[in-house]
């Protein structure tokens, strides 16, 4: 999409249409409601459910709005009688298959669109009922409210490239699958739950614990069948919320690694049911399994909820919840606490003197939070043996990014990566440590991108990549000069980028000179005719 824009009627008023945008987007944009089921920002247009149709001046047929774009002086009707009956005659036909789902689902656009189009039903036979799959921990599958708009396929596929569900069989019998028709549970779904954010019925959804006490409603508990502990997020309508409670959501950013997704806590009762993606920098909405599932941990029994303060000496470990935990804690107030540690610190600054005080910061903090930790341990505790966890792990990238490029910090977002034509990968596994971050290497992949791995292991990138360098472990430095070697040595090299960008290049070159593919091949492992592929 550029910003050339064409200029068209939409419902008899001139309208501006950036190029590459549809007639959806631009409808959208404008205020005007068109129905739309597989069409979501973000994903391609499929153009299935032909809920979108709208009336083009002079063309014999309908038109889907969601993947057709204006053109200059095109005449386009969203509400001409021809195309709200299309419209309508649509959503009928969609009701007929997942209307029964659609009366008990709290998430539903095919329901909500009908409502806006004055339907209440359909006048066609249901389809007949598909077994709900409970198999998987955290997501539930009720395909009766299922349309096959195929925004979960496309989801999983196309958004976080883990190529699970997929479209089997044909006609009548067409329906979703996870891998060979295997239940969600055993399947290879690595749980991110980007399909559930992606389904407009609640086909997909998230499972919500059942509370103490709380009963399914009479005539919902097929939907529960075989799950007696977890109810579904989206087939269920609860009883409601007692008084004082209700419903928010909560924007916060997900607490694990450091890619920083957006998120939004859905709470209810003061009690996390689930968290959905927000359209942040770091994440255009996507989680991964931690971020969207992660969250139980916050209503564990065994979290604590109060200080608590020992009062026998440490003894042999115990399990998680001991019976007799009170033998070795007792609970106390927060002031109590605070002044208990307060105490024994000032006692042993007292006896030993403030260098046998040290403080060890950590990561899952916040800057303000870090500054404050340095002040307690520099002023409070009078000692300069202050320490943080990503001196240890960041140490060595950091000194070679100060060395490199003049700054500790990255130079540029991670989804960046779409702009890449190469992308080297070493010393890093995404897809278990930065799962969303390693989404948009695998996009930029499809979209053409040549990725290489190096690294001792075969992981879970390998499948996409280009070239796989699986050198010996410690062998990484090896394998550098190598690359190095050939690039320098084939004069692979940008001469204007180095003469205005670098310094000591001609060193470089000197050194390099030693560490052909052949000479490394023997150290790393990695056959030279492929380290020469890999330079060029």
């Amino acid at each position: 999409m550029n910003n050339e824009t064409i200029t068209f009627m939409l419902n008899g008023k001139p309208t501006q249409a950036l190029r590459g945008e549809t007639i959806l987007q631009v409808a959208k944009r404008e205020g005007i409601a068109i129905p739309h089921l597989c069409f979501k920002e973000g994903l391609a247009p499929e153009g299935n459910c032909r809920a979108c149709m709208v009336e083009v001046a002079g063309e014999r047929v309908l038109a889907p709005s969601c993947c057709r774009a204006p053109t200059a002086d095109m005449k386009v009707e969203t509400d001409s009688s021809r195309a709200v009956s299309a419209q309508k005659g649509v959503l009928e036909l969609l009701l007929a298959d997942a209307g029964a789902a659609a009366d008990y689902s709290e998430k539903n656009e095919l329901r909500d669109w009908a409502k806006a189009l004055g339907l209440s039903g359909s006048r066609y036979p249901a389809r007949s009922q598909i077994a709900p799959d409970f198999s998987h921990p955290a997501m539930a599958v009720n395909l009766d409210a299922c349309i096959q708009c195929t925004r979960c396929v496309r989801a999983c596929r196309d958004a976080q490239v883990n190529d699970v569900i997929g479209m089997a069989w044909r006609g009548a019998s067409a329906t979703i699958v996870f891998d060979q028709a295997d239940a969600m549970g055993a399947s290879t779904c690595v749980g991110c739950g980007e399909c559930v954010q992606a389904c407009p019925t609640g086909a997909l959804s998230n499972k919500i614990p059942l509370a103490s006490g709380e009963r399914v409603p009479e005539g919902r508990e097929r939907v529960v069948a075989g799950a007696e502990s977890v109810r579904n997020a989206h087939a269920l309508s609860l009883s409601p919320s007692p008084p004082g409670g209700g419903k928010k959501i909560i924007p916060s950013v997900c607490p694990y690694c450091g890619v920083g997704c957006q998120l939004d806590f859905h709470v209810t009762n003061n009690k996390i049911t689930h968290v959905s993606g927000r359209d942040g920098p770091a994440n255009a909405g996507r989680l991964c399994v931690k971020g969207r599932y992660g969250f139980d941990y916050v209503h564990n029994a065994a979290r604590l909820t109060k200080p608590l303060i020992r009062i026998k000496p440490k003894q042999a470990q115990f399990s998680t919840v001991p019976e007799n935990w009170r033998e070795h804690f007792r609970e106390a107030t927060w002031d109590d606490a605070l002044n208990f540690a307060a105490n024994g610190l000032r006692k042993i600054k007292q006896a030993t003197g403030a260098k046998a005080l040290a403080g060890f910061g950590s990561a899952k903090g916040s800057n303000e939070e870090a500054y404050l930790f340095q002040k307690l341990v520099r002023v409070g505790f009078g000692s300069n043996n202050v320490d943080h966890c990503t001196r240890l792990c960041h140490a060595s990238s950091v000194a070679a990014l100060l060395e490199g490029i003049g700054s500790g910090a990255v130079s540029n977002p991670v989804r960046d990566v779409q702009f890449a034509e190469v992308i080297f990968l070493i010393g890093a596994n995404p897809t278990s440590n930065h799962p969303v971050a390693a989404s948009f290497i695998k996009n930029a992949v499809k979209r053409g991108a040549k990725l290489i791995i190096a690294d001792p292991r075969r992981t879970d990138m390998a499948r996409l990549a280009t070239h796989v360098l699986q050198f010996k472990a410690d062998t990484d430095v090896a394998l550098l000069n190598a690359l190095l070697h050939v690039i320098v040595e084939e004069d692979l090299v940008d001469q204007t980028f180095i003469n205005e960008r670098t310094e000591n290049y001609a060193a470089l070159k000197a050194n390099v000179k030693r560490f052909s593919p052949e000479a490394m091949t023997e150290i790393c492992g990695v056959p030279a005719v492929q380290i020469r592929a890999v330079a060029r």
